[in-house]
């Protein structure tokens, strides 16, 4: 049987267990996996489909997601990982790990053609398909974004636990601790990180409390400026702040001037390290550690 046939007597399976359908969202999602508007006759779930709650097979709809996975659980538990981390640009994987896995669009119908045990997502998950999700018997855990490198490692320590990769997980978290261990005694330097389209964090952000944590006060907030504000090429020349963390590539951000601010060091910073956490927070870490030791 091809592997198109193996995963509609997956899905219909879930349905028969489950009755019949109702929902015009859920009907929809099912009649463009199946072609068929409500479940039909009882078939087995294959052998080669497991559903095991201790290493279930997985679906990531979210890069920062992503990263964890990669780094905590073995290649053939992961089914397909979210299509921002294909893309270089937007992907917080090793590059060389691109290559290795395959890839959703993120669509409800990719999804259940799949067949996964079990889907991660962000808490901004569609209710609609995250219902629909669950109908087949499809198990959905949803993840905020981490504020402090805390919340990252309680994060990374719950999908551990969730995938049945504790011990994995527990080496990776003990690792982000300790590289973002806070360091004591520097003085503090004021420092704008200019994020791609020339915002900047929150203070309330993961990003924020690695800078703190290297001894970079965020010049931002102490402007008033708060998550995703915009600042203009004008403004840094104007009020420039000691160190510049240029993580975007805008004409703003690649301007000439910039070289010719005799106060400030400006140092380019991945936007790939910005956003998401898990072993993100190790790379960023030591990122962050680097350029502060050229500045002592």
């Amino acid at each position: 049987m091809d592997v198109a046939g193996r995963n509609f007597l997956t899905i219909r399976a879930r349905c028969s267990r489950e009755g019949r359908l109702e929902g015009a969202a859920l009907a929809a999602v099912l009649a463009a996996v199946l072609g068929l508007g409500a479940c039909a006759a009882p078939a087995p779930v294959p052998e080669a489909v497991s559903n095991s709650a201790a290493r279930p097979t997985i679906v990531s709809l979210n890069p920062c997601l992503d990263a964890i996975l990669v780094e905590i659980a073995p290649q053939e538990q992961i089914v397909a990982l979210s299509h921002y981390s294909r893309d270089a640009a937007s992907s917080s994987l090793p590059p060389e790990a691109r290559g290795r896995f395959a890839f959703t669009g993120g669509t409800a119908e990719e999804v259940l053609a799949a067949a996964p045990d079990l889907v991660l997502a962000s808490t901004f998950m569609d209710p609609a398909t995250r219902a629909a999700f669950e109908r087949l018997g499809v198990r959905v855990a949803t993840f905020g974004a981490p504020a402090t490198v805390g919340d990252s490692i309680a994060q990374v320590r719950e999908v551990a636990r969730i995938t049945g990769n504790e011990a994995a997980g527990e080496r990776l978290a003990r690792a982000m601790a300790e590289a973002a261990r806070p360091q004591e005694g520097l003085r503090p330097i004021s420092t704008l990180l200019w994020q791609p389209g020339q915002i900047v964090p929150g203070d309330a952000t993961l990003i924020a409390d690695l800078l703190r944590r290297q001894g970079m006060a965020n010049f931002a907030a102490a402007r008033g400026l708060g998550q995703s504000d915009y600042v203009s090429l004008e403004s840094v020349l104007a009020a420039p702040p000691e160190l510049l963390l240029v993580a975007g590539d805008s004409a703003g951000q690649s301007h000439p001037l910039l070289a010719e601010l005799a106060a400030t060091r400006v140092e380019t910073f991945s936007g790939n390290l910005v956003n998401c956490g898990g072993p993100v927070v190790i790379a960023a870490s030591a990122r962050l550690r680097a350029i502060r030791a050229g500045l002592e």
